[in-house]
């Protein structure tokens, strides 16, 4: 090429005057030239070629560099598992992969300069349209979110995009949106939401059949665990609990006294004062609730808080004698609420000591026997709300 030109030139042919070549340095190494040439004319024909170079490498490389970067980014998005779109300002598309077309249903010439509010779905499309305007105007919205689209058959899907802005050669901002489609995925999500709430339900009714069964043999028992389980459901909620801590300490209450079916009768029901021995009966149901529950495997830890809600701050509880952090939150809500309503209630043995007395007791013992801050809850809520214990038989049944 450079010859030809040469040639070219010296036989007074119009050729290019400017133009790039590559070329070969001594050392064997290659460069990339740009060239300059003219003509020498002498008396009256040409006696030469006068050039001017210049050293391009260094600008070549980096324009194959880009070039090749370029087409790499170029084939990852056309290959992308992900719909990949670019909307203008003017709401149409400039760009979409072939995913974006499978998913969406229209061929790609169809997409190109398409409106793409035609798509949405009328119960999601003026908030997507606003998040969009605000974004083209530069405002910090949300990129990633799901909404309805509706498909060139007419068939609605629901999708999830990831959207941010960008600019083109032009300094024109646009908004480049990878959208998946999560129709199949929404479906499963809400069988296993289904599937969860089917669960729950097994599970709640395995825990009222243990709490019936108790009932049966306890009627003092039967109505002293549905008060607590509210008790101690008010009063974490009361704390800022999660929602599952509240409901597994709700559903531990109901049966925190399980472990009393292995203890005789008589001496559940006994009018009397228990003996040493009697009482030491007594003690066990702790851990025999725990071994009846510890082959379930439930999403809250309801057998240690069966087992821990006899504890005390001060390790003067039982089974375990644990103390402080050893005892699990849920247990010491459970230990307050049990201590509340044992002693407000009646009892075979004696008649009921008052609420006046339960509270006076968990406040003498606070920080001592009871957690200083379930024990400040518990007295907030008699104080401040109408939260009575005589009016809870009703509203603590199993749901």
């Amino acid at each position: 090429m450079v010859m030809k030109f040469h040639r070219g030139r010296l036989l007074g042919k119009k050729v290019p005057s400017n133009y790039e070549f590559k070329g070969v340095k001594k050392d064997g190494s290659i460069i990339y030239l740009e060239v300059d040439a003219a003509s020498l004319n002498g008396t009256g024909k040409v006696r030469g070629t006068r050039s001017y170079l210049w050293d391009i490498t260094e600008r070549k490389m980096s324009e194959m560099a880009l070039r090749d970067s370029e087409e790499k980014f170029r084939s990852v998005v056309e290959n992308s598992l992900s719909g990949i779109v670019i909307i203008n300002d003017k709401f149409r598309f400039t760009y979409c992969n072939d995913e974006a077309c499978r998913i969406i249903g229209y061929s790609r010439n169809e997409m190109i300069e398409m409106d793409f509010r035609t798509l949405l779905h009328e119960e999601n499309r003026d908030i997507i349209i606003d998040r969009y305007i605000k974004r083209q105007s530069g405002d910090n919205v949300i990129p990633r979110y799901e909404f309805d689209l509706i498909r060139k058959n007419g068939t609605k899907i629901n999708v999830e995009i990831i959207a941010n802005l960008i600019e083109d050669s032009k300094d024109q901002v646009k908004t480049i949106c990878q959208i998946q489609d999560i129709t199949e995925r929404k479906k499963a999500d809400m069988q296993i939401h289904k599937n969860l709430n089917n669960l729950r339900k097994a599970l709640g009714g395995t825990i009222k059949a243990m709490a019936t069964t108790v009932e049966m043999r306890d009627p003092y028992t039967a109505g002293h665990q549905r008060r607590v389980a509210d008790l101690a459901r008010m009063i974490a909620t009361e704390m800022g609990l999660s929602k599952e801590k509240i409901e597994g300490i709700r559903l531990a209450g109901v049966i925190h006294d399980l472990g009393k079916i292995c203890v005789p009768s008589e001496i559940l029901s006994k009018p009397s004062r228990l003996s040493d021995f009697e009482f030491g009966l007594i003690k066990t149901h702790p851990e025999v609730g725990y071994e009846i529950l510890k082959e379930i495997e439930f999403p809250w830890p309801i057998k240690d808080i069966v087992l821990q809600h006899h504890e005390r701050m001060d390790g003067s509880g039982y089974p375990h004698g644990l103390s402080r952090e050893e005892i699990i939150i849920e247990a010491r809500i459970m230990a307050v609420a049990d201590v509340v309503e044992a002693m407000a209630s009646h009892r075979p043995y004696r008649p009921a000591l008052g609420l006046e007395k339960a509270l006076e007791e968990i406040s003498n013992q606070k920080g001592i026997l009871y957690d200083s801050k379930v024990v400040d809850t518990c007295l907030k809520i008699f104080a401040t709300s109408s939260y009575r214990l005589e009016k809870e038989m009703a509203a603590a049944a199993f749901s």
